[in-house]
């Protein structure tokens, strides 16, 4: 069991619960401890594709980190909250609302190399805290800003069913406790807006490049468009090479586990590196590698390579001037 179990994780739902959902459905399986890892963190409030790596995937965990995303997000314009999500308490409200032709007008200012202020309420540290226990306790979280790229930037239609639509419809109010009640209903839909109705919100896709926040984004588009506004919905349809298509739901992952058919859904380890180039080894070149040495005078362009014996994953290797060094071993 080495490789990618992808995740539509639900609503709710921390990373690190995906996690030991799927440490979990391999105990009950019966396959055994392996090792389980994410890569890359998607918000509770936040549903879709979350790329779980099992046993030596998880060495590439991290360059998931790296990878492009793809979202599908809903930004409700009039109200903006602490959170720049449905969670938050309003801060700001506008009686402004802009037409389809002014939303889709501003897209291109925000498309290219960008420069952003993550929200207060994120996993930056901030000497040493993290942004969100620093804000939760009341304390004004300045961050500096980033420089991202947002790839492309383009207004979708509203998403069509799928867990998303639950936290459409606004902000929360907290209640007594503290938590935020549940997300009201689902408006009727209807047909989409023309180009000159005043909109209540607007649903977009972004492709974005590694630490973009959306919620940001779409505090920033609400602004350039005289108004303030704030996530309702975000849906994350890729991550590197993964999207929704090998995604499978939690009940999903109980029902394979049970049958011990999880392999069914395991993504080979090669899948995170379909990017990369595979260079083929003999055995005595597979066995050095292993051993950690550096094999000279390989024909090969410079660059990295998924070096492998057979189809048996060796390791993540770089080339330069015909010396092939290893970057990541796998123990296969």
């Amino acid at each position: 069991m080495h490789g990618w179990i992808i995740l539509d994780k639900p609503l709710g739902l921390g990373s690190t619960q995906g996690v030991s959902a799927v440490k979990r459905a391999l105990r009950q399986g019966g396959y055994g401890k392996f090792k389980v890892g994410h890569g890359g963190t998607l918000d509770p409030l936040a549903t879709g594709v979350l790329p779980i790596a099992v046993g030596e995937a998880t060495k590439l965990a991290g360059r998931m980190l790296d990878s492009d995303k793809i979202y599908d997000f809903t930004v409700m314009f009039g109200v903006q909250t602490d959170t720049l999500d449905g969670e938050g308490v309003p801060i700001a409200r506008s009686d402004v609302r802009p037409t389809l032709a002014a939303v889709e007008a501003v897209l291109g200012r925000f498309t290219g190399p960008i420069s952003q202020v993550p929200p207060a309420y994120s996993a930056l540290k901030v000497d040493g805290e993290r942004a969100y226990d620093l804000a939760r306790a009341g304390h004004e979280v300045v961050l500096a800003s980033r420089d991202v790229t947002i790839h492309s930037l383009r207004s979708s239609p509203a998403v069509e069913g799928g867990p998303a639509q639950l936290v459409e419809g606004g902000f929360r109010e907290r209640n007594d406790s503290g938590a935020p009640p549940s997300p009201p209903a689902q408006a009727d839909g209807g047909p989409p807006p023309g180009s000159g109705e005043e909109l209540q919100d607007v649903t977009l896709t972004a492709h974005v490049s590694k630490g973009t926040y959306i919620r940001s984004l779409a505090r920033d588009i609400a602004l350039a468009l005289g108004t303030v506004g704030h996530v309702t919905m975000l849906r994350r349809i890729k991550a590197g090479p993964f999207d929704l298509s090998a995604a499978i739901s939690l009940d999903k992952l109980d029902e394979l586990a049970k049958a011990s058919a999880l392999e069914d859904v395991l993504l080979p380890l090669r899948v995170a590196l379909d990017d990369i180039p595979a260079l083929s080894l003999t055995p005595d070149q597979a066995g050095a590698l292993r051993q950690g040495r550096i094999l000279a005078g390989i024909a090969a362009d410079d660059g990295q390579y998924f070096a492998e014996l057979d189809a048996v994953p060796v390791a993540l290797v770089e080339v330069e001037d015909g010396d092939v060094r290893v970057v990541r071993g796998f123990n296969l």
